[in-house]
């Protein structure tokens, strides 16, 4: 398995993980409180500050294991992060308009982030879909 294909599984490992981590936290809210008035803030930048953390400790681990010639990049693997990266920015682009229209109909906080955020994750895992993809069944420049 190539290096960077090894850092593709680790963000989209990452990105579910601690996506899922912030749901069960933020939805085991108390009883009787609604969903928008559940303390979000801390949780989510605690989430994204360690899926952060976790993905730079794994991208590391997996450079510091390989062999010099296994951390090279040929072309193949530029075209494919591009490719990848590509795919991933169009969710980054959708939680942009998403947030704009939310905080246009002035809608809760807790939506506009939790919008903004549930596209952070969906980029990053469509992003590293995309390359593992790639790599496992071949990639076709156009």
């Amino acid at each position: 398995m190539a290096v960077e294909e090894k850092r593709a599984w680790i963000m989209l490992v990452v990105a579910v993980t601690s996506y899922a981590v912030y749901l069960w936290v933020v939805l085991e809210r108390p009883a009787g409180l609604a969903l928008a008035q559940a303390p979000y803030a801390a949780t989510l930048l605690w989430t994204v500050g360690l899926s952060i953390a976790a993905s730079v400790a794994g991208h590391v681990t997996v450079a510091a294991l390989a062999s010099a010639e296994d951390n090279t990049k040929d072309r193949r693997d530029r075209e494919i992060h591009r490719f990848g990266e590509y795919v991933g920015q169009s969710f980054v682009v959708i939680g942009a308009v998403a947030g704009l229209l939310l905080a246009m109909a002035e809608a809760a906080p807790f939506w506009i982030a939790n919008a903004i955020y549930l596209a952070f994750v969906l980029s990053s895992a469509l992003g590293s879909t995309v390359k593992i993809i790639s790599y496992r069944f071949g990639f076709h420049p156009w």
